[in-house]
Order: C-alpha cells, then sequence, then structure tokens
C-alpha cells in the first residue's frame, strides 16, 4: 500500500475530520478500494458466520457499521469523481463500479443474512425495539428483498450479474455525457459574434476563453450559466441554433461517446432485473418503494399538469411569434429562438431586464441569504475556515453551529464551472450524520456550475442561478441537520419522490421581500433592491412557466414510458419521439434532458422511472408553504420548528406519508402547485 492509499482508509486527526485531500493523489483510490473492499467483505462475513440468536446489536447494528473504510474511501471517491475528475479518476470509476455493486450483491443475496434480518422481522414486536430501530429493521428487509434475497440460487447469480452491469454502463454513460461536454467550445471572434451579449456574458465567456487557451477570443460552454444566457440574448440566430443544438445532442452523437447503446442494454436489463422479481415492469418494481407506489398514480399527475401547461406554453409560444414578426424576423419560432424571444417578451410586459436585474444577486450574497434563511428558520449559523484541506482552491468550507454555539457539522460550497466537473447542480456528503460510533457530525457539500467572474470582480447570478443555489442548499440542510441514530436513515435517505421536498420547499424563501430586500444589493454600490424591480421581479415569477413546466414534464413521461412500456425492439430516438408525439409536444421546446443525456435515469439508477419526483415533491412543497402564509410569518416559530421536526431532522425514521401528516396534518392536494406557476387559470382546449 503506498502512504496515500494507506491515509485514505485511517481515521482522520484532521480539523473536523476533513479529508486530508493534499496527502493522498488520484492514483491511491484503486489501491485503497482493494484493501477497502477486503474488509468489508471480512467485516460481513463475520456477521453471516455468527451462530448465536440474531439480535439488533449483533445483525442489524453490526451491517450498520461494517465496512467503515469502504464508505469513507468511496464518499471522497465519488465527490471527486464528480466535481474534479481526470483520466485517472474516471479508469479508476470503470474499474471499480461492477466491484462495488458485486460487493453489494454478496451482502444483500446473502442467505444466511437475510435470514437473520427475517427472523428480526418476522419477531419486530417482541424484541423490545424502539421506534426508530424497528423502522432500521424495516428498511434493511425491504432492500434484500428488493434486492432479490428472497429468489432462488440460479435468480440471485443473475440479479448480481445485472447489478454489476448496469454498474459499469451507469459510470460509462455518465463519462460520456461529461466528455461531450467538455470537449465542446463555440469560439466567438469577432464583435458580430458577440453582437447582443450582455457585459457578464461577455466577461465569463472571456474568462472561459483564456481557462481553455483561446486568449483573445470568447468561448461559450455547454454550462448552463454559460450557454442559457447566450441563447437568451445573442443577435446571432446561425450561433445559437449550432450551440443550441450541441446541448442537445450530448450523448448522442456517433463515436465512442455515444450512449445509445447503453441505455437499449441498460433498459433491457432493468426490465429483466423487475421481471425476476415479479413486476411487470421496471417502473412499477421502482415505484413500489415510493409515495407514488404505482405507475399509474404518476401518469395520472403527470397528465392533469400537461395539459393546462402545454395550452400555457401554446399561448407563450404565440407570443413569441409575434415578437418575431414585430421586429421584422420571418421565421418560425424554433427551440434555439425560445429563450432569445422570450427575452424580449419579457422586457416588454414586465420591462425586466436581465442586465438590470443581475448586479443585485452576487454569488456571495445569495450564499449569506440561504445561511441568513436556514438560521431565522432553525437556528443554525455558518462560520467560513480558511485553514483546511481542500480539493480545488474555489471551494469554501463552512463549519455549521447549533444555536447554543456548540459543533453542528461541516457545509462545502463548490460553486464554479470547471471541464473537470460534470454539469447540473448537486448535493453530497463526505460524510453523513450517525450515532452509532460516538456522535458523528455530518460533512455536506453543494456542487453548481456557475460561470466564474474575471479575477477582482463579483460573480453574480441570474435569478433562476439564485433559485437552483437555494434549492440545493434545501438539500444540504437535510443532511446538515439530520438527527437520527443509523446510518441507513440519514438526512436524505428517503423515498426518491420525497426527497426533493426539503430543497424544493427551500426555494420559496428566496423570493420572500425581507430576504430580497436584505440581500439583493447592487455589487457595486451597496444599494438594495429599488422596491419597483423588486415588484417587477416578483411580478414576473410565474413568466415562461408554460415553457419550464413542458420541457421538464416533457422528460418525466419519456423517462416514465420508457421504464413502463420498452419492448425488446426498443431504440431510444424512435422511442422518445413517438412519446413526444403521443403527448402533442409543442414543435417550439424540445425536452429539458433528452433521453441520451439523461443522467437522472441512466447515470446510475438514482432518478430511473423517478424524474417525475420533482412535480411530485413540488405538490407538497407548494402546499407545504401554505403552512407558513396560514400562520402569517415566513418564518413562522412554531412552524419552522415543526417542518425541522418532522422533516429536515427526521431523515427515514418514518414513512414519507407519515412526516408529511406530522408536519401538515393532512396530505396536500395539486391546487397550490397550480396556483404557484400560474396554470390553475389556463383555458385548457377542448
Amino acid at each position: 500500500m503506498s502512504e496515500g492509499s494507506s491515509i485514505l482508509l485511517a481515521e482522520w486527526d484532521t480539523p473536523f475530520g476533513l479529508p486530508p485531500f493534499s496527502k493522498f493523489n488520484s492514483d491511491d483510490f484503486s489501491k485503497a478500494f482493494d484493501e477497502a473492499l477486503q474488509k468489508a467483505e471480512e467485516d460481513v462475513a463475520a456477521i453471516a458466520a455468527n451462530t448465536d440468536a440474531p439480535t439488533f446489536e449483533n445483525t442489524i447494528l453490526a451491517l450498520e457499521t461494517a465496512g467503515r473504510e469502504l464508505t469513507q474511501v468511496a464518499s471522497v471517491f465519488f465527490n471527486l469523481s464528480g466535481s474534479h475528475t481526470n483520466p485517472t479518476l474516471q479508469a479508476t470509476e470503470r474499474d471499480v463500479a461492477p466491484k462495488l455493486a458485486a460487493h453489494s450483491s454478496k451482502i444483500l443475496l446473502n442467505a444466511d443474512i437475510f435470514a437473520r434480518i427475517k427472523s428480526l422481522s418476522d419477531n419486530i414486536d417482541s424484541m423490545g425495539l424502539d421506534a426508530e430501530q424497528k423502522r432500521v429493521v424495516e428498511r434493511y428487509m425491504v432492500s434484500f428483498t428488493r434486492a432479490g434475497a428472497g429468489l432462488d440460487e440460479a435468480s440471485k447469480k443473475r440479479m448480481a450479474e445485472i447489478t454489476q452491469r448496469l454498474a459499469t454502463l451507469g459510470t460509462q454513460f455518465a463519462q460520456n455525457v461529461l466528455a461531450d461536454e467538455a470537449d465542446y467550445k463555440l469560439v466567438l471572434k469577432t464583435e458580430a459574434d458577440i453582437e447582443g451579449l450582455p457585459q457578464f456574458l461577455i466577461d465569463a465567456a472571456k474568462e472561459a476563453a483564456t481557462e481553455r487557451g483561446d486568449e483573445g477570443a470568447y468561448v461559450i460552454t455547454l454550462s448552463r450559466s454559460s450557454i442559457e444566457p447566450f441563447l437568451q440574448f445573442s443577435k446571432r440566430r446561425d450561433l445559437r441554433e449550432t450551440a443550441f443544438k450541441a446541448w442537445a445532442s450530448r450523448g448522442e452523437k456517433p463515436g465512442d461517446t455515444s450512449n445509445l447503446e447503453i441505455i437499449k442494454v441498460t433498459v433491457a436489463l432493468r426490465q429483466e432485473r423487475a421481471q425476476l422479481l415479479g413486476f411487470d415492469s421496471f417502473a412499477a418494481f421502482k415505484l413500489d418503494d415510493t409515495m407514488a407506489k404505482t405507475p399509474a398514480a404518476v401518469t395520472e399527475l403527470l397528465e392533469n399538469i400537461w395539459k393546462p401547461a402545454r395550452a400555457r406554453a401554446l399561448e407563450e409560444a404565440a407570443d413569441l411569434q409575434e415578437m418575431a414578426q414585430s421586429q421584422g424576423d420571418n421565421l418560425e419560432i424554433a427551440p434555439w429562438d425560445w429563450r432569445y424571444y422570450s427575452e424580449k417578451v419579457r422586457q416588454k410586459k414586465h420591462e425586466l431586464d436581465e442586465e438590470e436585474i443581475k448586479p443585485y444577486f452576487q454569488l456571495d450574497k445569495m450564499i449569506e441569504a440561504a445561511f441568513y434563511t436556514a438560521n431565522r428558520l432553525f437556528g443554525i449559523s455558518f462560520k467560513e475556515i480558511d485553514d483546511v484541506d481542500r480539493y480545488h482552491p474555489d471551494i469554501r468550507v463552512y463549519e455549521v453551529l447549533n444555536a447554543d454555539g456548540s459543533h453542528r457539522g461541516i457545509f462545502i460550497g463548490d460553486y464554479f464551472a470547471r471541464t473537470s466537473k460534470r454539469s447540473g447542480a448537486w448535493m453530497s456528503a463526505f460524510r453523513k450524520q450517525h450515532r452509532t460510533n460516538g456522535n458523528v457530525t455530518p460533512i455536506i457539500v453543494n456542487v453548481m456550475n456557475f460561470s466564474k467572474a474575471p479575477e477582482g470582480e463579483k460573480t453574480l447570478l441570474t435569478f433562476d442561478d439564485a433559485r437552483t443555489l437555494f434549492h440545493e442548499f434545501g438539500h444540504a440542510l437535510h443532511g446538515l441537520l439530520s438527527d437520527v441514530t443509523y446510518p441507513v436513515i440519514s438526512g436524505t435517505s428517503v423515498s426518491r419522490d420525497f426527497v426533493e421536498l426539503p430543497s424544493q420547499l427551500y426555494e420559496h424563501w428566496l423570493s420572500e421581500p425581507e430576504v430580497l430586500e436584505r440581500f439583493a444589493v447592487h455589487y457595486k454600490t451597496g444599494e438594495p433592491i429599488p422596491q419597483a424591480l423588486l415588484d417587477k421581479l416578483l411580478a414576473a415569477a410565474n413568466f415562461n412557466q408554460g415553457f419550464a413546466t413542458v420541457e421538464y414534464l416533457a422528460t418525466a413521461m419519456v423517462d416514465m414510458a420508457i421504464h413502463s412500456e420498452a419492448k425488446d425492439d426498443f431504440d431510444p430516438q424512435t422511442f422518445e419521439k413517438e412519446v413526444l408525439e403521443r403527448i402533442d409536444m409543442p414543435s417550439q421546446i424540445i425536452m429539458r434532458h433528452r433521453t441520451p443525456h439523461l443522467a437522472h435515469a441512466f447515470a446510475g439508477d438514482g432518478y430511473s422511472a423517478g424524474y417525475y419526483s420533482y412535480i411530485w415533491s413540488e405538490v407538497m412543497d407548494a402546499d407545504a408553504f401554505e403552512a407558513f402564509k396560514e400562520a402569517g410569518d415566513p418564518f413562522h416559530p412554531e412552524t419552522a420548528q415543526r417542518l425541522l421536526t418532522a422533516i429536515y431532522s427526521a431523515g427515514g425514521k418514518q414513512s414519507p406519508e407519515q412526516a408529511y401528516l406530522d408536519f401538515r396534518g393532512k396530505m396536500p392536494s395539486i391546487e397550490p402547485l397550480l396556483k404557484g406557476r400560474g396554470l390553475a387559470e389556463t383555458e385548457v382546449p377542448a
């Protein structure tokens, strides 16, 4: 073992137990994984070989604490492979993914361990367990059963093979998308090329060009914070079309980075897995352990929202067409035109100019706003730490403190786009909160892809960027505020269609006047956003919601259809087209994430047959924020305390239905969501 790989396995004597990033490098992970896997398998073998009668301690707690080194190595590795990867890490990821899947199968398909868990489950009421322990036993029983522990030996062997193959395919899918994103650049060289672009985008494009060796030019990348404003402001329709088609075709181009065959094989293997477990489709299997329960329930929700959303989107498309004609542009609105003309319609209807808004949304101030909101709601505070190891110079590290000043956890913010980072925004954990071996506090990270301002300048965000920051920070709070005993139910370890509730709910506070008046201040003068501009910004909150809802719903409906209906002759491109024709997708809009780069569904199993969960959770978050409105105070202390106890700190202590009932006292309805998106009054054509 090299020194670096040994350090990866050791207990770290570092501030707050943070990973000592400078003590190891990329080629240390392969050896560290090998040793950690061997140690983890020894831990599991000891549990399986135990001849004592099963107890919670010698079975469940033993499983919860087994493989400490593997958990530690994997947590660091997969955070780095997403946020700051390189060819060595990618090669290790391809190598280790099937090994980790095989290790998981050895545990979940182990007959001796399953027998011990089943014994505990069968006798759960006579074992003197508390409510949390009973819930943990229940989750273990569900996990083992859904993995195939109750199948015959031949079927278990096939399940293990499928799991390993899917792990390899998911890794390659993600790496292909990242390669397409990292390799692309639209180089702008002339004044005509940058016509219409606001100064903040010109500055960011100049910085991107410098980073990529194109000194003196401007570069648009496939980072959302680069390409979306380019599509919004560029007067060059030819360049908008070029950039848009590159964005839309990630993972689809012929060659080594094509994901089409990966999707075909993945869908077939998932269907086989579901059938081995007795389900008609993978969607039926996946939803069986969620709030939604069935594909029919999801389809009903999506269709109920689709009708008014599509009607609104067609109204918006007509407005764009009229705007184009009024400017003498003789064209039919295409997908690469939507954001450009939508910005002009927005300026006309709401007198809002992005260049006027953006100076009031500094990254630093929006981080402060997220922290302020958490302090008002939950009493926690954030103290930036400078003298700690970090994996990239840009990341920021904060100690999170309870109201009494005691240590709560660590929050890491990684905000800027770079070629070593996959696109999008997400929350993850270097360490989850639990109390199985003392009080282990969480280390939570938010990763985003904002365009970094030039040296010495302030990074400015769009309002949507700021909303993304609040969304991911809501996830972070779900991890930081977790207050459970066992890792398996810690933090975000909840049903997939419940996990988005804390994040989407948190977005509401960004739009609160108290927050905006305090933190939406001009980056040069420090003056608060003028009331007139603030009023216009909030009044325009539902502008373009038909478009936003349609592009999202189309992705969710295609995802659900693929995993419910795909047959042996499934072809991703043809199937996507057929589903979009069936739902009568407006020609001016495409899916938010087309199938070849739908990482939510195919770069692993997380949101497969699960992309719907954002809108499912939004039904809850719209209703949940009504509780604060009913109390007459967005920071109402008693309501905030219920929210903390029932949802943010509870992890998976109880079912998501019970968690919501504990907070709200009733299950939600769809009306607040339609009202919040401005779709409640939309006329749906007969």
